[in-house]
């Protein structure tokens, strides 16, 4: 939860191996047959990958079940030169999506792959790079998250799909958004005819199904999943906002029935259609923590924050709390059963780190979902002087004035900017901070959620420094500085020691490098979400590097 609900501010702003085959199946024979949706990778290995796509079949064959040839090559051989093929089935119970699991590939190779039905139709083409065993020098890794389809045009992703070297994309969450026509960037929506589909907030199966399916018809979309393999991991909106273990915000069971039901259709459309290996026999669904080695240099750490153990987050009775709810707030924050990752989860961190230590590789990353820093909400009236703060209000809604108002006393009294974050689990920050310590881990954490750019140093409750955390900013998702340009330096400036760049209004991606010495983020925006064509621009760039308890370093 932020200090101001974020669906109402932001609508203002806005404003494993191929499936057995079963009986019955179609060869694909009839020429109506499409790949309207693409091809996808994901969970790359030293050995292969997951392969997806998805069939649309002409409306007489929506029953039944399609056969499919998947193949991959090398990609600078021809299509004989080291051919794999394998068969797949497109199942009408898994909405026609067909996903494999490749294995017997090399490590550290580029191969492209493809898809055919039995009548010769081809799917588009797509590549992927295995993981590298044994010394590599260097990585190259985007870091994406938070791509609202009503929100602008996913021009960040037809960068991503122009990169020269790009060994994966690594997807932090809110890869689709449950909210309806009328919500959550609906004046961009219309202005580009973009509206979601359906049009109502997603709440069943085949809702949540045909929101997939209209992010995966973007060219963009299509175009970045093409180039390499994505390491998803979902946040809140792939149900529904500031979802926790029991419940979310979003979610009224009045109106919109059993959260577990709604939980559950959402989690099987997500696994149907995102190129992620199906959940572990006798694992929950939700347990998606994962971990992937990149050689010897690097591990990244994958976390799951959202339904498998999260406890619910701090909440005033209204948008945003009175004084008079200030201290039973801090007070619920400070309990230190509060959780985000479950004891569980956070047992594997440990271990992970430390056999990756252990193992020698200089740098584990953390793939997180929320923005894990402590950060202090700006007091802006204080900070910008009272004439440009009174030009700033001026310009927001009228609607918000207040609420903002009300969100300054907050910060004021010494409410974090996002109880939502690691913010509002202070303990289980802590928790995790120590066990860092303990598996001898300097981690570099990313994070998504926000719609903003971060460059921040963590410290622990002692002042100790932790790590680096580079938060990356939307795909299209609206922020705070659409509202108020220039927010992001009042946010760093109320916070000198942590947040050392902050940027609310850009739209774009983290290009990661990392070396043997040194973990590089540039942080990547483009000119502009409206129109074609866009410029893409790199506007800060910050590394830590290895071995090194230091703050952050700008590159010039």
């Amino acid at each position: 939860m932020t200090m101001m609900n974020r669906r109402r501010a932001m609508t203002l702003m806005g404003s494993g191996a191929a499936l057995a085959v079963p009986t019955g199946m179609v060869e694909a024979a009839a020429p109506a047959i499409r790949f309207d949706h693409g091809v996808a990778s994901g969970d790359p290995a030293p050995d292969g990958a997951v392969l997806w796509t998805r069939v649309t079949p002409a409306a007489a064959d929506e029953a039944a079940d399609f056969m499919l040839t998947w193949h991959v090559a090398p990609l600078d051989g021809g299509d004989a030169v080291g051919l794999r093929s394998g068969r797949v089935s497109a199942r009408a119970a898994r909405d026609f999506t067909a996903k494999t699991e490749v294995t017997g590939l090399q490590p550290g190779r580029d191969y492209r792959y493809w898809f055919e039905t039995a009548a010769g139709q081809r799917s588009p083409e797509g590549r992927f790079r295995t993981l590298p065993r044994g010394r590599i020098e260097d990585l190259v890794l985007a870091v994406v998250s938070c791509q609202l389809y009503p929100g602008g045009l996913f021009n960040a992703y037809d960068a991503i799909a122009r990169s020269d070297r790009l060994d994966a994309v690594v997807h932090l969450g809110d890869y689709i958004y449950e909210y309806g026509a009328d919500g959550y960037g609906a004046k961009t929506g219309h202005q580009l005819n973009r509206l979601p589909e359906p049009r109502h907030e997603i709440v069943s199966l085949t809702d949540y199904r045909q929101r997939h399916a209209q992010v995966k018809r973007d060219p963009d979309m299509q175009a970045a999943h093409a180039r390499a393999a994505f390491i998803c991991v979902w946040d809140d909106h792939e149900v529904a906002n500031d979802d926790w273990i029991g419940g979310a915000e979003n979610h009224q069971s009045a109106t919109e029935g059993d959260w577990g039901k709604r939980k559950a259709a959402a989690m099987q459309a997500y696994f149907e259609w995102m190129p992620i290996r199906d959940p572990r026999p006798g694992q929950p669904w939700e347990a998606i923590y994962r971990s992937f080695d990149f050689g010897d240099l690097a591990t990244l750490v994958m976390l799951e924050s959202r339904l498998l153990a999260r406890s619910q987050q701090v909440h005033a009775k209204n948008e945003v709390p009175a004084p008079s709810e200030y201290a039973a707030m801090m007070a619920e924050r400070a309990r230190p059963d509060r959780t985000l990752l479950g004891s569980g989860q956070l047992g594997w961190v440990e271990k992970t780190l430390s056999d990756s230590v252990k193992a020698g590789r200089p740098w584990q990353v953390i793939g997180n979902q929320v923005v894990m820093a402590r950060i202090d909400g700006p007091d802006l009236e204080k900070q910008m002087g009272a004439p440009r703060y009174a030009a700033m209000m001026a310009n927001i809604p009228a609607e918000l004035r207040p609420l903002l108002a009300q969100a300054q006393a907050s910060y004021r009294a010494g409410l974090p900017l996002n109880f939502d974050s690691w913010d509002g689990y202070p303990a289980e920050r802590e928790r995790l901070y120590a066990a860092f310590a303990r598996a001898g881990s300097q981690p570099v954490v990313v994070s998504g959620d926000s719609h903003a750019a971060w460059a921040n140093d963590l410290y622990d409750a002692k002042g100790n420094w932790v790590a680096a955390e580079f938060g990356g900013t939307s795909i299209t998702s609206p922020s705070w500085g659409d509202l108020m340009p220039g927010i992001g330096h009042e946010i760093a400036a109320a916070n000198p020691k942590v947040v050392r760049f902050c940027d609310q209004e850009g739209k774009g991606y983290i290009h990661l490098t990392l070396t043997r010495d040194t973990a590089t983020a540039r942080f990547m925006t483009v000119s502009t979400v409206l129109a074609k064509p866009y410029t893409q621009q790199c506007v800060a760039t910050w590394r830590t590097r290895h071995g090194e308890k230091a703050p952050i370093e700008s590159v010039a």
